[in-house]
């Protein structure tokens, strides 16, 4: 087997030829052997071995005991760390996260406690071979994930295993057992049991390791762990659109396809197509047009959604930036359409905001999973290059002091006066901070707008 040759490999080599060399069996175990087999990178590197914790810590001179109740020792060799752990075999299981009971034990049985079979390899890097004990190399070339022994016995020993079997089937394309996908739903109710931050972590993955994310939340819905973990989300099926701007079909059908279309997703943009329409089902209304057709609209579901949004993700505890930046994502989506009548001043603030790749991004895949108008996406990205980055936003020529020293009275009134001299420098009304200042007064003598906007008045 051809694995890796870089620093980090060379020295978990390392750490499995000071174990042998002492009279230890040692190997490299889990995803690392996975991985390489189908000649994929490798995350982490870990290593199984006989040595109890006590042997380990005392063979290498930089180590720390990280896991005492279920052997795993943090060895550091050269630049880089390992865990290193125990063969254990696991009893019991009475919260459905954690062992009534571990002891230390050989490869075999360490290999039949873990959760799929493409999990449960061991590689000897010493001797170039792969153990097997469980079928695991079968299941690669098959393509499939399936638990290790009793399926309804290995979920329930740790129920995220049911989102971890949807992520690995996901991210490696490989098909779900139909043994383990049955158990899988027999038992989808038990991640209730499991942290929403384990849970996180795993949703994460899936949205954005997944070449086809969309898929992966198909198989969700298809076992039941959606409705568990995102009801919203699974709301959202047979949400019909109106079939002239959405002839895709439903909501769900529109937002998986969208998903399936992400190029090197990050997480702002993953979360932000996943919730941008998380709204339509509770907003939905049929309307009767002027012609006397009907259709369905979803009154203000940006806006609810963007709150339905940051309910959501704080609900999944992700960090309160990262819930800003999709709120606002889902917020603004729908005020893409009208770019070509924006004011210049309005354009550069969009252009210029700090989430605007994210945002263009999510309009390009929304209009080509619909209708497949990307005009406003081609005007964007024209003006965007045409405009160079720090005169999209420029320094503000005046400051709140100018505003003051013009009469205006400390309080929010500056603020305002401070956005409509802005959008006018924007706009290109004055060509200098001199000719604006001898514009300001002259817009000051009119008052400001009565309903705090600035429109109209550049």
């Amino acid at each position: 087997m051809r694995i890796s040759d870089d620093s980090a490999t060379r020295n978990a080599r390392a750490v499995v030829r000071n174990l042998q060399e002492n009279g230890f069996v040692a190997y490299f175990a889990g995803g690392c052997v996975r991985d390489w087999l189908l000649h994929r990178n490798a995350r982490d590197i870990d290593i199984a071995t006989n040595a109890t914790p006590d042997v380990v810590e005392e063979l290498f001179s930089v180590s720390r005991r990280i896991g005492k109740s279920f052997g795993v020792v943090q060895v550091e060799e050269g630049d880089s760390r390992f865990e290193v752990v125990t063969f254990r075999s696991e009893e019991g299981t009475t919260d459905g996260r954690h062992p009534d009971r571990v002891t230390f034990s050989g490869p075999e049985e360490d290999a039949n406690r873990r959760d799929f079979t493409v999990n449960g390899l061991f590689y000897d890097p010493e001797k170039d071979q792969v153990i097997d004990h469980v079928g695991g190399r079968a299941d690669l070339k098959e393509k499939l994930i399936r638990t290790i022994g009793d399926p309804d016995l290995r979920l329930a020993e740790d129920y995220l295993r049911l989102l971890r079997a949807v992520r690995f089937s996901s991210v490696l394309e490989f098909s779900l057992h139909p043994d383990t996908r049955a158990a899988i739903r027999r038992n989808a109710n038990g991640i209730q049991k499991i942290s929403i931050e384990r849970i996180e972590q795993e949703l994460s993955r899936i949205l954005i390791e997944s070449p086809r994310a969309g898929k992966a939340l198909h198989l969700m819905m298809d076992v039941g762990l959606l409705q568990q973990i995102l009801p919203e989300v699974a709301a959202m099926r047979e949400q019909e659109q109106p079939p002239q701007f959405h002839p895709e079909g439903d909501v769900f059908t529109h937002t998986m396809m969208m998903l399936d279309m992400m190029e090197n997703p990050n997480l702002t943009l993953a979360y932000s197509i996943l919730f941008h329409d998380i709204a339509k089902p509770v907003t939905a209304a049929t309307t009767i047009e002027p012609d006397g057709s009907e259709r369905i609209r979803f009154n203000r579901h940006a806006n609810i959604g963007a709150e339905m949004t940051t309910s959501i993700l704080e609900r999944l505890r992700l960090s309160r930036s990262q819930v800003e930046d999709v709120a606002h994502c889902v917020s603004n989506h729908m005020k893409f359409m009208d770019v070509p009548r924006m004011k210049q001043s309005t354009l550069r603030r969009l252009v210029g905001g700090q989430r605007f790749e994210d945002e263009l991004e999510l309009h390009r895949i929304d209009c080509l999973c619909s209708h497949g108008d990307i005009s406003n996406y081609t005007f964007l990205k024209k003006f965007a290059a045409e405009m160079p980055p720090k005169e999209v936003l420029p320094e503000r020529w005046i400051s709140g002091r100018d505003i003051m020293a013009l009469g205006v009275p400390e309080g929010p009134q500056v603020g305002q006066w401070l956005k409509i001299a802005y959008d006018a420098q924007l706009e290109r009304a004055a060509g200098s901070r001199e000719e604006l200042l001898e514009w300001l007064p002259k817009r000051m003598s009119q008052g400001l707008p009565t309903n705090g906007s600035t429109l109209g008045w550049v």
